[in-house]
């Protein structure tokens, strides 16, 4: 039995997932690591990632499936995982070898003990190209270096939402609740990351620089000028969030005010892209999503517009779109997160 399963999704990757699977290879034969060739055509990923499964046949497993899109490759890693956590690390991206002993002794110490552990947070960190590092912590907000449950859970800040990139999760909760990401869409790790939550029942934070998120790439699906390109992708990701849950039957009250919050976060995005593009037809679509919200569910509209996010977004007229943008351009400089 393995400990961890890391699924690592390639999408002609050759150039940069080596990084990726020796940092992970420090973890030793507890760790898994699923190489997903996502259908490459451009270059030799496939072949890299056999390469590594045959140097490392117990702990590389190397898997070619035709195209399906980043939700579809993390779909497949998860069919094949056979550790008891599983974690994604995307191909440009690497983790701290330190940061990831330190996550194998307590997972190892988790299963030895019998103990239940749903979630395990670690920071993360922005590696921007021309900028200084830059870590996202949850200090102020979950306890440190013990369990815990969404009552002892504090408040978040804006910047501090849990991402694909600070999360592990169990894997049998996630085959149990049948996660399965759409594929061939984009922005799917919001999916991820938000279903599993009224699940999750015990947590455990550790105040270690574990995942290093390259930003960087003209491609990158966070990229600005791309996620404008790719609106249609966030306003079908933010609708399934939509869908996933009706959050005013969530009891947990701090679990229900966090999932609120990213959900106005989703809105908040999708608000401020379609404002930005500057075309009258993406106006009607900010307003379209704001009608399915109230559409789908009444009382989850009114809970997302008294968040201090969906508050703002719902500024009226030019001068309301105007501050929107104003407010999104200053978090961006101060957050740096595309």
């Amino acid at each position: 039995m393995k400990v961890l399963s890391v699924t690592i999704p390639c999408y002609n990757s050759a150039e940069y997932m080596g990084h990726a699977i020796d940092t992970l290879l420090t973890g030793g034969e507890d760790i898994e690591i699923i190489v997903v060739d996502d259908g490459s055509t451009k270059d030799n990923t496939l072949e890299i990632a056999k390469d590594y499964e045959k140097k490392f046949p117990n702990i590389v497993r190397a898997v070619h499936q035709e195209n399906g899109g980043h939700g579809a490759a993390v779909n497949t890693g998860l069919a094949n995982a056979n550790g008891v956590f599983f974690k994604v690390v995307d191909s440009d991206d690497w983790v701290s070898i330190e940061a990831l002993a330190k996550v194998m002794d307590l997972l190892r110490s988790v299963i030895k003990g019998n103990k239940s552990l749903d979630m395990l947070v670690c920071n993360y960190v922005y590696e921007k190209v021309g900028e200084e590092p830059s870590t996202v912590r949850y200090t102020n907000c979950l306890p440190e270096n013990r369990f815990f449950t969404w009552q002892d859970v504090g408040r978040f800040r804006n910047s501090q939402y849990i991402l694909m990139h600070s999360v592990f999760y169990r894997t049998a909760l996630l085959k149990e609740i049948g996660l399965k990401l759409p594929e061939h869409t984009f922005y799917v790790d919001n999916i991820f990351v938000y279903y599993p939550l009224p699940y999750v029942k015990t947590m455990y934070y550790m105040d270690i620089d574990f995942y290093r998120y390259f930003i960087g790439r003209d491609d990158q699906s966070v990229n600005e000028k791309v996620m404008m390109g790719r609106m249609d992708q966030q306003l079908k990701i933010t609708k399934i969030l939509i869908d996933a849950h009706d959050l005013s039957k969530i009891k947990e009250s701090r679990l229900k005010k966090y999932m609120a919050n990213y959900l106005a976060m989703m809105m908040t995005i999708c608000t401020v892209f379609l404002i930005k593009s500057g075309k009258p037809e993406n106006i009607e679509k900010k307003r379209e999503i704001w009608r399915y919200l109230k559409k789908v569910n009444p009382k989850m509209n009114r809970m997302i517009k008294h968040t201090l996010l969906g508050a703002i977004m719902g500024l009226p007229g030019k001068g309301g779109r105007k501050i929107i943008i104003w407010g999104y351009e200053a978090a961006r400089k101060i957050y740096k997160f595309n």
